[in-house]
Protein backbone atom coordinates (compact mmCIF):
# COMPACT_ATOMS: atom_id res chain seq x y z
CA UNK A 1 0.00 0.00 0.00
CA UNK A 2 1.36 3.40 -0.98
CA UNK A 3 2.06 5.48 2.11
CA UNK A 4 -0.24 8.47 2.47
CA UNK A 5 1.20 11.87 3.25
CA UNK A 6 0.19 13.32 6.60
CA UNK A 7 -2.07 15.87 4.92
CA UNK A 8 -3.73 13.20 2.78
CA UNK A 9 -4.23 10.97 5.78
CA UNK A 10 -5.96 13.76 7.65
CA UNK A 11 -8.25 14.32 4.67
CA UNK A 12 -9.12 10.62 4.53
CA UNK A 13 -9.66 10.51 8.28
CA UNK A 14 -11.92 13.54 8.25
CA UNK A 15 -14.14 11.87 5.68
CA UNK A 16 -14.42 8.51 7.47
CA UNK A 17 -14.24 9.03 11.24
CA UNK A 18 -17.35 8.82 13.36
CA UNK A 19 -18.12 10.77 16.48
CA UNK A 20 -16.05 9.70 19.47
CA UNK A 21 -17.09 12.39 21.92
CA UNK A 22 -14.27 13.73 24.08
CA UNK A 23 -13.22 10.40 25.57
CA UNK A 24 -10.45 8.19 24.20
CA UNK A 25 -11.98 5.92 21.52
CA UNK A 26 -11.63 2.17 22.05
CA UNK A 27 -10.50 -0.06 19.22
CA UNK A 28 -12.86 -2.86 18.18
CA UNK A 29 -11.15 -4.87 15.43
CA UNK A 30 -13.83 -7.21 14.12
CA UNK A 31 -12.60 -7.56 10.53
CA UNK A 32 -9.82 -6.59 8.08
CA UNK A 33 -11.29 -3.15 7.41
CA UNK A 34 -11.34 -2.45 11.15
CA UNK A 35 -7.75 -3.62 11.49
CA UNK A 36 -6.52 -1.64 8.48
CA UNK A 37 -8.40 1.44 9.74
CA UNK A 38 -6.62 1.21 13.09
CA UNK A 39 -3.26 0.60 11.40
CA UNK A 40 -3.69 3.66 9.14
CA UNK A 41 -4.54 5.80 12.17
CA UNK A 42 -1.50 4.51 14.04
CA UNK A 43 0.88 4.80 11.08
CA UNK A 44 -0.06 8.39 10.29
CA UNK A 45 0.82 9.67 13.77
CA UNK A 46 4.53 9.11 13.23
CA UNK A 47 6.19 12.43 14.04
CA UNK A 48 2.85 14.07 14.91
CA UNK A 49 3.56 14.62 18.59
CA UNK A 50 6.88 16.25 17.81
CA UNK A 51 5.15 18.46 15.21
CA UNK A 52 2.49 19.47 17.74
CA UNK A 53 5.14 20.45 20.27
CA UNK A 54 7.77 22.01 18.02
CA UNK A 55 5.66 23.22 15.12
CA UNK A 56 2.46 24.31 16.84
CA UNK A 57 3.64 24.95 20.40
CA UNK A 58 1.23 22.46 21.99
CA UNK A 59 1.92 21.69 25.65
CA UNK A 60 1.65 17.91 26.08
CA UNK A 61 0.02 18.48 29.47
CA UNK A 62 -3.09 19.49 27.49
CA UNK A 63 -3.34 16.60 25.05
CA UNK A 64 -6.96 16.03 26.17
CA UNK A 65 -7.77 19.47 24.79
CA UNK A 66 -5.98 18.62 21.55
CA UNK A 67 -8.11 15.51 21.14
CA UNK A 68 -11.25 17.48 22.01
CA UNK A 69 -10.46 19.91 19.21
CA UNK A 70 -9.43 17.07 16.91
CA UNK A 71 -12.77 15.32 17.39
CA UNK A 72 -14.66 18.56 16.84
CA UNK A 73 -12.79 19.20 13.60
CA UNK A 74 -13.13 15.65 12.32
CA UNK A 75 -16.85 15.55 13.02
CA UNK A 76 -17.55 18.96 11.48
CA UNK A 77 -17.82 17.29 8.09
CA UNK A 78 -18.59 19.83 5.38
CA UNK A 79 -20.19 22.32 7.74
CA UNK A 80 -18.90 25.54 6.15
CA UNK A 81 -19.55 27.67 9.24
CA UNK A 82 -17.49 25.37 11.45
CA UNK A 83 -14.80 25.05 8.78
CA UNK A 84 -14.42 28.84 8.68
CA UNK A 85 -14.23 29.02 12.48
CA UNK A 86 -11.56 26.30 12.70
CA UNK A 87 -9.57 27.98 9.93
CA UNK A 88 -9.66 31.19 11.97
CA UNK A 89 -8.43 29.35 15.06
CA UNK A 90 -5.57 27.80 13.11
CA UNK A 91 -4.44 31.02 11.44
CA UNK A 92 -4.87 32.98 14.67
CA UNK A 93 -2.57 30.57 16.49
CA UNK A 94 -0.01 30.84 13.70
CA UNK A 95 -0.14 34.63 14.01
CA UNK A 96 0.29 34.43 17.79
CA UNK A 97 2.94 31.72 18.00
CA UNK A 98 4.97 32.40 14.88
CA UNK A 99 4.23 35.54 12.89
CA UNK A 100 4.12 38.12 15.70
CA UNK A 101 7.20 36.68 17.39
CA UNK A 102 9.11 36.78 14.10
CA UNK A 103 8.02 40.34 13.30
CA UNK A 104 8.89 41.61 16.78
CA UNK A 105 12.31 39.99 16.62
CA UNK A 106 12.90 41.43 13.16
CA UNK A 107 12.03 44.94 14.33
CA UNK A 108 13.21 45.00 17.95
CA UNK A 109 15.79 42.22 18.17
CA UNK A 110 16.05 40.68 21.64
CA UNK A 111 14.20 43.51 23.38
CA UNK A 112 11.12 41.69 24.66
CA UNK A 113 9.67 44.90 26.11
CA UNK A 114 8.80 46.18 22.64
CA UNK A 115 6.12 44.86 20.32
CA UNK A 116 4.01 45.97 17.41
CA UNK A 117 0.41 47.02 18.12
CA UNK A 118 -1.78 43.90 18.05
CA UNK A 119 -4.91 46.08 17.77
CA UNK A 120 -3.66 47.83 14.64
CA UNK A 121 -2.18 44.64 13.22
CA UNK A 122 -5.59 42.97 13.49
CA UNK A 123 -7.36 46.03 12.03
CA UNK A 124 -5.10 45.86 9.00
CA UNK A 125 -5.48 42.08 8.83
CA UNK A 126 -9.29 42.33 8.80
CA UNK A 127 -9.32 45.03 6.12
CA UNK A 128 -6.79 43.20 3.96
CA UNK A 129 -8.64 39.91 4.22
CA UNK A 130 -12.00 41.46 3.34
CA UNK A 131 -10.37 43.65 0.69
CA UNK A 132 -12.44 46.67 1.70
CA UNK A 133 -12.50 49.52 4.20
CA UNK A 134 -8.72 49.72 4.49
CA UNK A 135 -6.74 52.87 5.28
CA UNK A 136 -4.29 51.97 2.51
CA UNK A 137 -4.04 49.71 -0.50
CA UNK A 138 -1.88 46.59 -0.56
CA UNK A 139 0.67 48.48 -2.66
CA UNK A 140 0.73 51.35 -0.17
CA UNK A 141 1.12 48.89 2.70
CA UNK A 142 4.15 47.32 1.02
CA UNK A 143 5.65 50.77 0.45
CA UNK A 144 5.13 51.68 4.13
CA UNK A 145 6.95 48.49 5.16
CA UNK A 146 9.86 49.16 2.81
CA UNK A 147 10.32 52.70 4.11
CA UNK A 148 9.39 52.56 7.79
CA UNK A 149 10.46 49.11 8.98
CA UNK A 150 14.19 49.83 8.51
CA UNK A 151 13.77 53.11 10.40
CA UNK A 152 12.07 51.41 13.36
CA UNK A 153 14.64 48.62 13.36
CA UNK A 154 17.59 51.02 13.23
CA UNK A 155 16.18 53.04 16.13
CA UNK A 156 15.62 49.91 18.23
CA UNK A 157 19.11 48.61 17.45
CA UNK A 158 20.59 52.01 18.31
CA UNK A 159 18.89 51.93 21.71
CA UNK A 160 20.13 48.41 22.45
CA UNK A 161 23.60 48.56 20.93
CA UNK A 162 24.47 52.24 20.83
CA UNK A 163 27.39 51.60 23.18
CA UNK A 164 28.86 49.26 20.56
CA UNK A 165 28.86 52.10 18.06
CA UNK A 166 30.56 54.48 20.51
CA UNK A 167 33.19 51.89 21.42
CA UNK A 168 33.92 51.25 17.75
CA UNK A 169 34.25 54.95 16.96
CA UNK A 170 36.70 55.40 19.84
CA UNK A 171 38.70 52.35 18.76
CA UNK A 172 39.03 53.63 15.19
CA UNK A 173 40.01 57.11 16.40
CA UNK A 174 42.76 55.66 18.62
CA UNK A 175 43.92 53.21 15.93
CA UNK A 176 44.21 56.02 13.36
CA UNK A 177 46.85 57.70 15.57
CA UNK A 178 49.20 54.72 15.47
CA UNK A 179 52.36 54.82 13.37
CA UNK A 180 52.03 53.36 9.89
CA UNK A 181 48.22 53.39 9.80
CA UNK A 182 46.72 54.44 6.48
CA UNK A 183 43.16 55.36 5.56
CA UNK A 184 41.07 54.30 2.60
CA UNK A 185 37.80 55.81 1.51
CA UNK A 186 34.68 55.30 3.64
CA UNK A 187 36.72 55.22 6.87
CA UNK A 188 38.52 51.89 6.44
CA UNK A 189 41.93 51.87 8.16
CA UNK A 190 44.84 49.50 7.53
CA UNK A 191 48.40 48.68 8.46
CA UNK A 192 50.70 46.89 6.04
CA UNK A 193 52.14 43.72 7.57
CA UNK A 194 53.66 42.51 4.31
CA UNK A 195 53.87 44.56 1.10
CA UNK A 196 52.90 42.69 -2.05
CA UNK A 197 53.94 43.53 -5.59
CA UNK A 198 51.31 41.69 -7.64
CA UNK A 199 48.24 42.86 -9.51
CA UNK A 200 45.43 44.84 -7.92
CA UNK A 201 42.01 43.13 -7.87
CA UNK A 202 38.97 44.91 -9.25
CA UNK A 203 35.67 44.73 -7.43
CA UNK A 204 34.56 41.88 -9.72
CA UNK A 205 37.78 39.86 -9.36
CA UNK A 206 37.85 36.43 -7.78
CA UNK A 207 40.51 36.37 -5.08
CA UNK A 208 42.13 33.73 -2.89
CA UNK A 209 42.71 34.86 0.67
CA UNK A 210 43.61 33.73 4.13
CA UNK A 211 42.04 35.80 6.88
CA UNK A 212 41.26 36.13 10.57
CA UNK A 213 38.39 38.25 11.90
CA UNK A 214 38.25 39.73 15.41
CA UNK A 215 35.99 42.06 17.34
CA UNK A 216 37.66 45.10 18.91
CA UNK A 217 37.97 43.27 22.24
CA UNK A 218 40.23 40.73 20.52
CA UNK A 219 37.82 37.80 20.21
CA UNK A 220 38.33 35.77 17.03
CA UNK A 221 34.99 35.04 15.33
CA UNK A 222 36.25 33.50 12.10
CA UNK A 223 39.56 32.26 10.72
CA UNK A 224 40.59 30.48 7.54
CA UNK A 225 43.97 29.91 9.19
CA UNK A 226 42.28 27.69 11.78
CA UNK A 227 40.63 25.72 8.96
CA UNK A 228 44.02 25.50 7.21
CA UNK A 229 42.38 26.32 3.89
CA UNK A 230 42.35 29.65 2.02
CA UNK A 231 39.03 30.99 0.79
CA UNK A 232 38.08 31.91 -2.77
CA UNK A 233 35.55 34.71 -3.09
CA UNK A 234 34.53 37.59 -5.28
CA UNK A 235 35.69 40.99 -4.12
CA UNK A 236 32.24 42.58 -4.37
CA UNK A 237 30.36 39.78 -2.61
CA UNK A 238 31.64 40.52 0.89
CA UNK A 239 31.05 43.33 3.37
CA UNK A 240 31.84 46.78 1.87
CA UNK A 241 34.96 47.27 4.02
CA UNK A 242 36.47 44.09 2.59
CA UNK A 243 35.79 45.21 -0.97
CA UNK A 244 37.41 48.54 -0.22
CA UNK A 245 40.53 46.86 1.16
CA UNK A 246 40.83 44.12 -1.47
CA UNK A 247 40.69 46.56 -4.38
CA UNK A 248 43.68 48.45 -2.96
CA UNK A 249 45.81 45.43 -1.99
CA UNK A 250 48.45 44.17 -4.43
CA UNK A 251 48.59 40.37 -4.62
CA UNK A 252 51.08 39.08 -2.06
CA UNK A 253 50.09 41.66 0.54
CA UNK A 254 49.08 40.99 4.12
CA UNK A 255 47.22 43.79 5.88
CA UNK A 256 45.58 44.40 9.21
CA UNK A 257 42.31 46.12 8.30
CA UNK A 258 40.00 47.92 10.73
CA UNK A 259 36.50 48.34 9.37
CA UNK A 260 33.93 50.78 10.82
CA UNK A 261 30.55 49.28 11.60
CA UNK A 262 28.76 50.99 8.71
CA UNK A 263 31.18 49.26 6.30
CA UNK A 264 30.76 45.93 8.12
CA UNK A 265 27.39 44.55 9.26
CA UNK A 266 25.88 47.83 10.54
CA UNK A 267 22.67 47.03 12.46
CA UNK A 268 22.64 43.38 11.43
CA UNK A 269 23.41 40.75 14.05
CA UNK A 270 25.22 37.45 13.57
CA UNK A 271 25.72 34.73 16.19
CA UNK A 272 29.13 36.17 17.12
CA UNK A 273 28.90 39.81 16.05
CA UNK A 274 26.63 42.33 17.73
CA UNK A 275 25.06 45.20 15.75
CA UNK A 276 27.19 48.30 15.10
CA UNK A 277 30.45 46.42 15.72
CA UNK A 278 33.69 47.70 14.23
CA UNK A 279 35.79 44.73 13.11
CA UNK A 280 39.48 43.89 12.72
CA UNK A 281 40.74 41.57 9.99
CA UNK A 282 44.09 40.19 9.06
CA UNK A 283 43.80 39.69 5.29
CA UNK A 284 46.42 37.87 3.23
CA UNK A 285 45.83 38.20 -0.52
CA UNK A 286 47.30 35.04 -2.02
CA UNK A 287 46.25 35.41 -5.63
CA UNK A 288 43.61 36.14 -8.24
CA UNK A 289 41.27 33.71 -9.96
CA UNK A 290 39.30 30.71 -8.82
CA UNK A 291 42.00 28.08 -9.16
CA UNK A 292 44.24 26.76 -6.41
Amino acid sequence: MKKLTFAAAIAVAAATFVSCGNSTPKADLKNDVDTVSYAIGMAQTQGLKDYLVRGLGVDTAYMDEFFRGLNAGVNAGDDKKKAAYYAGIQIGQQISNQMLKGINHQLFGDDSTKTISLKNFMAGFYSGTLDKGGLMTQEQAQQVLRVKMPVIKAKAMEEQYGENKKAGEKFLADYAKKAGVKKLGKGVLYTVIKEGSGALPTDTSWVRVHYEGKTIDGKVFDSSYERKEPVTLRANQVIPGWTEALTHMPVGSTWEVVIPQEQAYADRETPQIKPFSALIFKIELIGLGRGK
